[in-house]
């Protein structure tokens, strides 16, 4: 009887080290759905390891799939943390009903109010600029983005697809701005302005300014720092014949995007994933993401030594809430559509 007691006692002493052996390795491991495509982000990723020990098992696509992925996964998602660039697809993820709420007083202290729901978090901006040819603009006719809308620069726009998020941020940041009917005027002249039909990404709008097919575009910033870093000699010969302006400095800022994320409400370790969370808003993380990808920190007193964004030097930028951005954009299609921005 003793022998039994005693064999039973191992059996329950050796069932409850499997537990807590597979509770602590359930804490070491964080499952991350990422749409965002930098390979700088590697060292991010490794740096968050490196000090928590907790792995990462990431798995990275479109943020549509992932979106899909998700959805379809249910309760039994394995995924802990979607990240990816742009208000919009973060709000989608939201609409979904996908991300579960943290409770933070590192995240809430440590990132301003507008940058953050109470779903999701910005960790990094990029801002929407104006780029002309230094030859073919006058500098005093595109200062704002109402500028662009102009008569005066008819012929004279480049710009990337009117449905792809960064443009429809700024329509909504516009929206937010100057109401439904003045953004819809402000779309309509722009269309009538274009060099060319919309095509290409940020960095072909830039390339086209810079041959004169067009004399100004709209780009997103840390596109433009890429190629101020370029060691490339066609790159150098780029910079060297365009401008770059920061828009609406004398009203209400210039326009800024995000890249965030959040935890998501199926998540499996959810310890791990708010602590990631909080690596994503800590100096060391704050500044790679600013140094790595020329992307400027949320948080304000971290200290950067990228030499492309210190050459841009500073601005102001608009205060409208991320979250007011993500919702007005089903609104801000629909007024590109009427006005032939496809």
């Amino acid at each position: 009887m003793l022998m039994k007691r005693s064999l039973l006692g191992t059996a329950i002493a050796a069932l409850c080290i499997t537990a807590a052996s597979s509770v602590s390795a359930q804490e070491k491991v964080l499952n991350l759905y990422s749409a965002r495509h930098y390979q700088t982000d590697e060292a991010l990723y490794s740096n968050f390891t490196k000090q928590t020990g907790i792995k990462i098992n990431r798995i990275e696509a479109g943020e549509n799939e992932l979106l899909e992925r998700i959805k379809n996964e249910g309760a039994n998602s394995p995924a802990d943390v979607f990240i990816t660039v742009d208000a919009a697809r973060l709000a989608k993820a939201d609409e979904l009903n996908l991300f579960g709420r943290v409770n933070s007083k590192i995240l809430d202290a440590r990132i301003p109010a507008q940058l953050r729901t109470d779903d999701w978090y910005a960790f990094s901006t990029r801002a929407r600029v104006i780029v002309y040819n230094k030859t073919a603009i006058n500098p005093a006719e595109v200062q704002t983005y109402q500028d662009l809308a102009n008569p005066r620069l008819k012929g004279k726009v480049c710009v990337r697809s009117g449905s792809h998020p960064y443009n429809l941020s700024l329509g909504a940041s516009v929206l937010a701005n100057t109401g439904e009917e003045k953004t819809a005027e402000w779309a309509k002249g722009l269309v009538a302005n274009f060099a060319r039909s919309p095509k290409g990404g940020d960095t072909d709008q830039i390339k086209a300014v810079a041959a004169g097919e067009c004399g100004v575009a709209l780009a997103n910033s840390y596109y433009v720092a890429r190629l101020m870093r370029s060691d490339k000699p066609e790159d150098k010969k780029i910079m060297d014949s365009v401008v770059v302006v920061w828009p609406n400095q004398k009203t209400t800022g210039t326009h800024v995007n995000i890249s965030g994320g959040g935890m998501l409400k199926n998540a499996p370790n959810k310890e791990a994933a708010v602590k990631f969370l909080e690596y994503l808003s800590s100096d060391q993380a704050q500044a790679y993401f600013a140094d790595g990808n020329n992307e400027w920190p949320v948080v304000k007193s971290v200290k950067i030594t990228n030499p492309a964004l210190e050459a841009l030097g500073p601005f102001k930028a608009e205060t409208i809430n991320v979250g007011i951005l993500a919702k007005n954009q089903a609104a801000v299609q629909k007024i590109y559509d009427r006005a032939g921005w496809q």
